[in-house]
């Protein structure tokens, strides 16, 4: 029998399906129970064998690739931050102490700040029918969910990419849906991050925080991606926990490297500095 065609027109997806489906159906029998006679795209002790970790490592950079392409998403700025500071208001949730009670409690102007900052590119995004300035996120708590926020408010779409970690982190409830991703993998996340970036702000945070930091900064010292404004949130937060000028003095960074940092305290700041460099 020929392939499913419908007016003349080959459907692999339907054939993929209705193949999937068939192979459910047969007579049960010590052959069609056995492993080896699974499909191999739908077999999943297949697919999670450590010598397939390429072929997942490739559908990880595929699915939302081709998702994005298909709704036109052209670029995005880039939200990283803690997702343990709270909305104002809130309680913070995270806190072990008073001592921490009292620095998240404080951080939370960071989250006002960064569903205000979503809120501007989200603006300007709707202007390019959703496929310039999109916002992206990690997808979960904390900045990320402001940022999200952010741009539901504006009625424009945002991205959320999610991760699969020892402790729950379920998508924050502002993602748009159809732009919900998960991954496995934090090195093929971190390249989805960064492929159509054409702005970074970095809030206040943790390790997670700091590595998605210093790994894009890494990657525009090198050349490795274009120069786009790189903004950090909380001056004060940033000098104390890392001591730029200290590695440009010993010499491990050079002078000129702090200028592709720039420091911010407000949404409207930091969207001025991309419109002055985008001429917008």
């Amino acid at each position: 029998m020929g392939a499913k065609r419908q007016d003349d027109v080959w459907d692999p997806l339907f054939d993929n399906k209705t193949d999937r489906i068939r192979a459910r159906e047969v007579p049960r029998t010590p052959q069609t129970e056995a492993p080896a006679y699974r499909l191999a795209f739908a077999d999943d002790d297949f697919m999670c064998r450590e010598d397939l970790r390429p072929v997942r490592l490739q559908l990880e950079l595929l699915k939302p690739e081709m998702l994005l392409s298909e709704r036109g998403i052209k670029s995005t700025v880039v939200m990283f931050g803690g997702a343990r500071i709270p909305e104002p208001g809130k309680d913070a949730w995270a806190a072990k102490n008073e001592t921490q009670r009292k620095n998240l409690t404080a951080a939370s102007k960071y989250y006002a700040e960064a569903k205000k900052f979503a809120q501007l590119c989200s603006r300007h995004s709707t202007e390019t029918y959703n496929r310039e300035f999109v916002v992206v996120t990690g997808g979960g708590p904390g900045v990320m969910e402001a940022g999200n926020w952010g741009a539901a408010e504006e009625s424009a779409p945002s991205i959320g990419l999610n991760i699969i970690l020892p402790h729950e982190q379920a998508p924050n409830e502002y993602v748009s849906p159809e732009l919900c991703f998960n991954f496995h993998y934090f090195a093929v996340r971190k390249m989805h991050f960064l492929m159509r970036a054409k702005a970074i702000t970095v809030f206040p945070g943790g390790f997670g925080t700091m590595d998605e930091m210093f790994e894009s900064l890494t990657l525009i010292q090198t050349g490795r991606m274009e120069r786009v404004p790189f903004i950090l949130f909380g001056t004060d937060f940033w000098h104390k926990v890392v001591d730029f000028q200290e590695l440009a003095d010993f010499g491990t960074i050079s002078p000129e490297d702090l200028d592709l940092i720039s420091f911010v305290e407000t949404a409207d700041e930091a969207w001025q500095i991309i419109a002055d460099h985008y001429e917008l």
